[in-house]
């Protein structure tokens, strides 16, 4: 035991040390733009979205103002998935040029008007807790919130901890009244770039803040030439909407830059910081000692086991304990029958493979920084194409192991392998997305539009997951072929992806205990997403599982004299 803990505790201290290295390593998605003085920074719209709908919809499903042509971005595949839907707005915004108060889609200083039916569009979103997302130079707007740590009665002990979340609040409710943020106040930071004397400064954008407001009509005053001024103090009233009548409103904003420290290369830095990666440090130092103590316990009882059987096994001096054998040895002329549906297990395990194969390269690819955030969509647009070539491997291993299992069928085979998996995939898929396209969303809100960048913590947590269902496959096949069990084929491969099962159970209670989701079609939308992620989970263990046991078991029959 000792041996195994310092072989594996250089390899771990390496690792762990190149992924805190590689927490600050940054690979830009985008080349930086650099903006003169009262240049335009385009604001732009990227969806709605709801944690208790799971329903993304795209900006203007709402009444909002409208510039006088609406243009769409391209997409890539990973925005789509996302439920992306990019588009430019009427938001006028120079750079470090402010703005006190302006007015949005103003004709002769005469408010907006919703109908009844826009109206109660409205209140609905509102109640159902939207966030509005907007980016300025692919930057995604942030509201900023300030917690205090300490609970202590006294103000002056209280630590004031800084906090953003991802969009902004569409409105809020208050004594069963609903309320809209009908003005926004932008707040942009620049870095100044250092340049020669006769050069023109550039700047660049490094952050994108918004603090809404609702204010009522009658308390905004308007001139002509569309400019706003701004209620002082807190005498002014929010802007209700009520949904069963019409409603009269200004959509306003105002704009202020200010000049920050912060380099092009770090600005996301604020979007990515996590309060809880200590928590993360604790679970991971906390699961890989678990996991070398249980490698180091594991491997002497099966190593001093397994070296006493082949020693009694190969004896060839005692005739009587050759003749009466028992044990694993016995079954050594079964343990290799084929099972019962050989293609299907095979075709699964190809599903499994292809699986690992994708999401060892996606993890460790996002680990060295290339998948950064500040490319939309790169993650899940990788991690597609990288699924459809790992088809080569997935495919091969497939028809290896069938043909082992004595399959001769290998047409049927390969179609098996090609369609089983990415089959139920598209059925689930296809099945959410009719109800998706009934209620007119923009497509699945998987995310919750949370950025994830701790991949150093993934990748060693992939790690740990492989080795531990390794280990948990090779205890059960052989204690399974110490009882003359020779039938663990298909009982290794549900064994070890029967970690699955605890990710339903789990995502079951969070559903209860933690989401608001009430009405059915997010709910469908949930438990169909879980059902994918349980699949694909128990595809990926199971198969870890499985070759682990594959290569024990060839191992220790390799090493055993048989007449």
């Amino acid at each position: 035991m000792a041996a195994a803990m310092q072989a594996w505790l250089p390899w771990s201290l390496l690792l762990l040390s190149f992924m805190c290295g590689t927490r600050a390593f940054y690979v830009p998605g985008v080349a930086p733009i650099n903006f003169h003085q009262n240049d335009p920074v385009e604001i732009k719209a990227v969806k709605l979205t709801s944690s208790r709908t799971q329903l993304p919809y795209e900006y203007y499903s709402l009444p909002f103002c409208q510039p006088l042509k609406i243009t769409y971005k391209a997409e890539n595949l990973g925005e789509v998935l996302r439920g992306d839907r990019i588009v430019n707005t009427p938001f006028q915004v120079l750079m470090n040029s402010e703005k006190k108060c302006e007015v949005l889609c103003s004709e002769s200083n005469k408010p907006v008007t919703l109908s009844v039916k826009e109206s109660r569009l409205v209140a609905e979103r509102i109640t159902e807790d939207y966030y509005v997302h907007l980016i300025a130079d692919n930057l995604p707007v942030a509201t900023r919130l300030e917690l205090y740590s300490n609970r202590d009665g006294d103000d002056k002990k209280k630590e004031k901890d800084v906090q953003f979340e991802h969009g902004y609040r569409l409105g809020f409710t208050d004594v069963n009244k609903i309320y809209l943020h009908n003005h926004l106040s932008f707040i942009l930071y620049y870095h100044r770039e250092d340049l020669e004397e006769d050069q023109e400064h550039t700047y660049r954008v490094v952050r994108f803040e918004v603090i809404p407001q609702s204010i009522r009509l009658e308390d905004l005053k308007v001139d002509e030439k569309s400019s706003c001024t701004l209620p002082e103090g807190t005498n002014s009233s929010p802007q209700e909407i009520d949904p069963t009548k019409e409603n009269q409103l200004y959509f306003t904003y105002s704009v202020h830059w200010e000049e920050s420290d912060i380099k092009w290369a770090s600005r996301w830095d604020t979007y990515l910081t996590m309060s809880d990666v200590q928590i993360h440090w604790f679970s991971i130092i906390n699961s890989v000692v678990v996991v070398f103590f249980l490698s180091g316990i594991l491997s002497m009882i099966i190593i001093r086991t397994l070296r006493k059987d082949i020693a009694n096994y190969n004896k060839e001096d005692d005739i009587e304990d050759t003749m009466e054998e028992s044990g694993w040895k016995l079954v050594h002329g079964d343990v290799f029958r084929p099972p019962q549906y050989p293609m299907i297990l095979s075709s699964l395990l190809g599903s499994g493979i292809q699986l690992f194969c994708m999401i060892l390269i996606v993890i460790f690819v996002a680990m060295l920084g290339m998948l950064s955030p500040s490319s939309r969509g790169a993650l899940m647009t990788t991690a597609c194409f990288l699924f459809m070539f790992m088809g080569v491997f997935g495919g091969f291993s497939a028809g290896r192991l069938y043909r082992t299992l004595k399959g001769h069928r290998w047409k049927k085979g390969a179609f098996c392998t090609a369609t089983l998996y990415p089959g139920v995939v598209f059925g689930i898929c296809f099945v959410l997305n009719c109800f998706i396209w009934g209620k007119h969303s923009s497509g699945a809100a998987i995310w919750e539009n949370q950025f994830y960048y701790l991949f150093g913590f993934l990748f060693l947590v992939f790690i740990i997951l492989v080795v531990s269902c390794s280990q948990i496959s090779i205890v059960m096949v052989y204690f399974q072929l110490c009882a003359e069990d020779y039938r663990w084929w298909w009982r290794n491969f549900l064994v070890s992806g029967g970690s699955a099962f605890y990710v339903l159970v789990y995502a079951i209670f969070y559903f209860v205990n933690k989401l608001d989701i009430v009405e059915f079609i997010p709910s469908l939308l949930y438990f169909g997403y879980t059902a994918l992620m349980v699949l694909s989970f128990w595809l990926l263990t199971g198969t870890i599982g499985f070759y682990a046991a594959y290569m024990f078991v060839r191992k220790i029959y390799a090493a055993v004299k048989i007449d």
